[in-house]
């Protein structure tokens, strides 16, 4: 039985306890910061020692694998101790909070043989695994154009409101846009060139577009939280190749081809068991979809001592790297 240790029980941390509840093998014996109802309730579905001090629980508690749902700018600091306390450590995204702490957090990695993954979730959605499926495969010939776009409302509900401030969130270019920036550079690379433009008006970085120039075709990446509270939160994408189009919009994957417009109907796993299995009271996402993958994911690395071949380490510092270019191009 694999024994996993939470530190962190806000949404996030919930979110992931719950995806745990639901993978064979593995058991969430320690939790720290556990401060929400939500979080308490969830917990209390688990036979978890619940610890007030979080590195107490890294250095003591007997842990196969550790689980850093903190916010950003404490991710370095708890991810450093972790690696030297397990031998695998899972980082909630973005991986840190500046370029040279991931490069710290690679160089642990590299001295204590500590695997890790970082929670660069839509690698692992199910609409964005098809769609890297279709590219791979060449089924629908070259893509011609692309554009990634995620949008929210102001992202008030973080605990005493650290996302609103860039100095321990990184702002919305670190916390929501480069979801979809990690994935365009995990399917195509990076760009032979890229212009950036943000905001001149209002939070700093809190609306991004990046316009990609690869060799055959152009990616657009949009991305903003400073929208009204009554506003949905959106992540979509369109995919034009030379055979087809390709669009996830509105909860709906569509193909629009010679033959008219069809939706591409996916299998999922239905997850039940859990009372609060639909995550926090607040959040953007409203299902375990893409979190129980990427951590089913993970956990079937750990139980068989595997290296992380998804997701890693050097990919989310690559991420941060580049959106950090971007930010600076932007100005």
């Amino acid at each position: 039985m694999l024994k996993i240790g939470i530190v962190g029980c806000g949404y996030m941390g919930v979110m992931h306890l719950n995806s745990y509840l639901h993978i064979d093998g593995v058991e969430v014996t320690a939790v720290s910061g556990v401060v929400s109802d939500a979080a308490k309730a969830a917990v209390a579905q688990t036979n978890a020692e619940v610890y007030e001090d979080a590195k107490e629980m890294i250095e003591t508690a007997e842990l196969d694998v550790i689980d850093i749902c903190l916010p950003t700018f404490l991710h370095a600091e708890y991810g450093l101790l972790a690696m030297e306390h397990a031998k695998y450590v899972f980082i909630e995204k973005p991986v840190a909070l500046t370029v040279e702490e991931g490069e710290a957090l690679i160089a642990k990695s590299r001295e204590t043989g500590c695997r890790v993954q970082v929670g660069q979730v839509i690698r692992f959605w199910d609409e964005y695994v098809e769609l890297r499926r279709m590219v791979e495969s060449g089924v629908y010939g070259q893509i011609v154009n692309a554009n990634f776009r995620r949008i929210s409302s102001r992202p008030d509900w973080g605990h005493n409101n650290w996302l609103r401030n860039p100095t321990l969130s990184g702002g919305c270019g670190q916390d929501l846009h480069i979801h979809d920036v990690d994935y365009v550079l995990s399917l195509f690379g990076e760009p032979k060139s890229f212009y950036t433009v943000t905001n001149t008006i209002g939070e700093p970085n809190s609306y991004i577009n990046t316009l990609m120039q690869y060799d055959e075709f152009v990616v657009g990446v949009e991305g903003t939280w400073d929208l009204p509270a009554a506003h949905p939160f959106e992540a979509t994408f369109r995919v034009a190749f030379e055979k087809a189009a390709v669009e996830y919009a509105g909860g709906k994957l569509m193909m629009y081809d010679e033959n008219g417009a069809h939706e591409i109907l996916l299998e999922k796993r239905e997850i039940t068991g859990s009372k609060y299995a639909k995550g926090a009271a607040s959040g953007n996402i409203t299902d375990l979809g893409g979190y129980y993958n990427e951590l089913s994911y993970f956990c079937e690395r750990a139980k068989n001592g595997e290296e992380i071949g998804e997701a890693r380490l050097a990919d989310a510092v690559r991420s941060l790297r580049f959106l950090m270019k971007e930010l600076a191009f932007g100005k």
